[in-house]
């Protein structure tokens, strides 16, 4: 594997805005079962402390009928232990962690359209797109389509140099960050298989 190629996806030394003021920047794992409104029920325990949820994704986990949801927040630690107590609460939740950077591995996608009679007249559009490991992957008269993968900084650092040539984003999206844990499995395997249950 190249590991040049694959630094903005897995290092953690300066991946995203470590605080806001003061706070840092905490990653919740929250694995419940397949069952609607859920999420209503996990975005209330967010709400009801006025906690802001800077990203969400939600996804099928590695275990058969357990669904993940990874969301960050700004917050400090005590709150964020109740945060998660509460979430487990809640009768269609298996199990919730929170976690900092470091001990995670996470990545997020980012879309650019950019102009293409802006991208041709400046050089340094092209050297910023490459130094960032970004791929072109559609390119007409009007837009040419640019993929970004890394942690937020990475994203923000290429979204900022583009930016530097005026007008020439036409359009941006950024997803929610995806995150696996520096264990080997789910930390939710762990738990079903001490309560001796498979879902």
């Amino acid at each position: 594997m190249n590991k040049e190629n694959n630094s903005c996806c897995t290092k953690n030394n300066n991946p995203v805005q470590e605080a806001q003021n003061g706070s840092p920047l905490y990653t919740l794992q929250v694995y419940t079962e397949n069952i609607a409104g859920v999420l209503n029920q996990i975005t209330a325990v967010f709400t009801r402390r006025q906690i802001n949820i800077e990203s969400l994704n939600v996804s099928p986990s590695s275990i058969k009928g357990v669904h993940k949801y990874t969301i960050t927040a700004y917050s400090d630690e005590e709150t964020i232990k109740k945060v998660v107590k509460q979430i487990e609460k809640k009768i269609d939740v298996v199990k919730a962690h929170y976690y900092l950077n470091s001990e995670l591995f996470l990545v997020e996608v980012a879309l650019f359209k950019i102009s293409t009679q802006k991208m041709m007249a400046d050089a340094e559009m092209s050297r910023a797109i490459r130094h960032a490991n970004a791929r072109i992957t559609e390119v007409n008269d009007t837009f040419c389509i640019v993929v970004c993968e890394g942690t937020t900084d990475h994203i923000l650092n290429l979204f900022h140099d583009l930016n530097k040539t005026p007008d020439s984003i036409l359009q941006f999206t950024r997803s929610g960050r995806i995150a696996v844990t520096r264990h080997c499995q789910e930390e939710v395997s762990r738990f079903l298989h001490e309560r001796g249950e498979s879902m």
